[in-house]
C-alpha cells in the first residue's frame, strides 16, 4: 500500500471550506479519509478533523453527493 501525501495546508483548507459553505462533498469526504488515514499530522490538526465529524454528527453539516463547490 503505497504512503499517503497530503498538499501542505490541505487539512486547514478543508476545514475552512466546510465550515464556509456548511456542506461536505465527495472530494472533501475523500480529503478527510486521507487526512485521518495519515499518521502524521499533527494533533491540533487530527482536534479539527474531530470537531468537523462531531459537527457532522450534529448535523450542523449536510453531505452532499456534489463532486466539488465551486464559490
Amino acid at each position: 500500500m503505497s504512503p499517503l501525501n497530503l498538499l501542505p495546508g490541505a487539512i486547514n483548507e478543508l476545514i475552512v471550506t466546510v465550515t464556509d459553505t456548511h456542506r461536505l462533498t465527495k472530494a472533501d469526504r475523500y480529503g478527510m479519509m486521507a487526512a485521518i488515514l495519515d499518521e502524521s499530522i499533527s494533533e491540533e490538526e487530527r482536534g479539527s478533523l474531530d470537531r468537523l465529524i462531531r459537527s457532522l454528527i450534529k448535523g450542523r453539516i449536510q453531505v452532499t453527493d456534489e463532486l466539488s463547490i465551486v464559490l
